[in-house]
């Protein structure tokens, strides 16, 4: 099966070009650095220790943050690659770490046989390691030619996703067991692993819970935050088609209880916003983007986030959410978004009944009574408004017991990574 993948990745060296072309005209791609995917870069590969991390998307970015943090101060590392696939990942990392010397971002080339080779031969890294659930055959074979030590962290095994490499098990086992070690996120991604070929497994919990706290709401104008000092706020994140439509009517019940209420949504997809802000304009709803916040006023109903990376300042001015992609049936087997970033800032969460892909967070969420489960905009706006209405002293006791999880999880998984170094 590999080299049946081998021979058509060979095959499509000649239409990769051009396929990025038109990804680039779709504004999908960067309209310069497009052309890293087919390995070329003007950075240069300096002297000394460099370890490679690859994120596939701004989510998976974030959860590696304290990673990066403490690796930046590890002595014996020279220099730290950053590799993403999406426009978003990069425009995060590169804001992130732009004043950062000792972090370079690239992004990731395509899995095709001359592109990746290419790539290891101009960084030479020490270590790669990949994040969550990133896999490209190709790139993982020339790795392992090149004898540099590979670790899948914080992986994240999906049942549809075994399903689909199960499916193929003699080139699963031989993709998965070319990993030295790998660190999954959770139980269900554990046994997975181990069914699938991966050797060497520990399991110490999701990176995700160790994420850096912040403070960016400090960042927000305070002229915006003196207009919503007085005001109910509420956040709805990672929003996908029809759930903004929900959360505008539960803003309308809202409304009837207390007049000042503000709704933040965040939508997973920024490309959406201009629809999404014409949906509910059409509602007779005051909406404003968030790139134009000094337009909110006293009876602004609805902040509408139009750019990546905004989740967590919201968060921390609303204390109450509701995560997205939860309501949709269609993708009851692909369904949740993680909502550990909101559960560190102290939010009590909200959620549809389709959290598949993050089950075991969501069931040790529950049991701190940190989440809670709606099926409609009736139970969610009736949520709300008894979480508004709530003693919030628990908050703070929960938020340690999660810092502290967190931190446990982090120490192991540094320990494990500075054995490869």
């Amino acid at each position: 099966m590999y080299y049946l993948y081998k021979l058509i990745t060979y095959v499509l060296f000649f239409f990769a070009p051009i396929y990025l072309y038109f990804r680039k005209l779709k504004k999908k791609e960067n309209l310069v650095r497009y052309k890293e995917k087919l390995s070329k870069t003007d950075l240069i590969r300096e002297d000394g220790f460099l370890i490679w991390l690859h994120v596939a998307s701004v989510g998976e970015a974030m959860s590696i943050l304290p990673i990066i943090e403490n690796l930046i101060k590890e002595e014996k590392i020279s220099k730290i690659l950053l590799t993403s696939i999406t426009l978003s990942s990069g425009k995060v990392i590169e804001k992130k770490f732009y004043k950062n010397k000792k972090v370079v971002h690239q992004f990731l080339p395509l899995d095709i046989p001359k592109y990746v080779e290419k790539f290891l031969k101009h960084w030479k890294p020490n270590l790669s390691v990949f994040i969550d659930s990133e896999i490209w055959p190709n790139l993982i074979m020339q790795i392992k030619k090149n004898n540099i030590p590979l670790i899948l962290l914080n992986a994240r095994i999906t049942k549809k996703t075994f399903i689909r490499w199960n499916y193929f098990k003699s080139f699963a086992n031989l993709i998965f067991g070319k990993f030295d070690l790998c660190i999954s996120s959770n139980e269900e991604s554990f046994n997975f692993l181990k069914i699938l070929g991966a050797k060497n497994i520990k399991n110490y919990g999701n990176l995700k819970f160790s994420n850096v706290k912040n403070d960016s709401h400090k960042n927000l104008e305070t002229s915006f935050l003196n207009k919503i000092k007085n005001r109910k706020v509420w956040c709805a994140a990672s929003t996908h088609s029809s759930e903004e439509l929900l959360c505008a009517k539960s803003h309308t019940k809202i409304k009837e209880r207390y007049n000042k209420v503000l709704t933040i949504i965040i939508p997973r997809h920024i490309d959406r916003v201009e629809k999404i802000n014409m949906e509910l304009s059409n509602l007779n709803l005051k909406v404003v983007l968030s790139s134009k916040l000094d337009q909110i006023e006293t009876n602004t109903d609805i902040l509408l986030v139009d750019s990546y990376g905004e989740s967590l300042k919201f968060y921390n001015i609303s204390k109450c959410v509701f995560l997205g992609k939860s309501l949709l049936k269609s993708l009851k087997m692909d369904g949740g978004q993680n909502p550990i970033e909101a559960a560190r800032l102290g939010c009590k969460i909200f959620h549809g009944p389709y959290v598949s892909n993050f089950k075991e967070i969501y069931k040790y969420l529950k049991n701190l009574d940190v989440t809670k489960e709606v099926n409609n905009y009736n139970e969610l706006s009736q949520s709300l408004i008894d979480e508004f209405d709530r003693n919030k002293d628990k908050d703070r006791e929960i938020g340690e017991k999660i810092d502290n999880y967190g931190q446990n999880i982090f120490n192991n998984v540094v320990m494990e990574l500075k054995n490869y170094i």
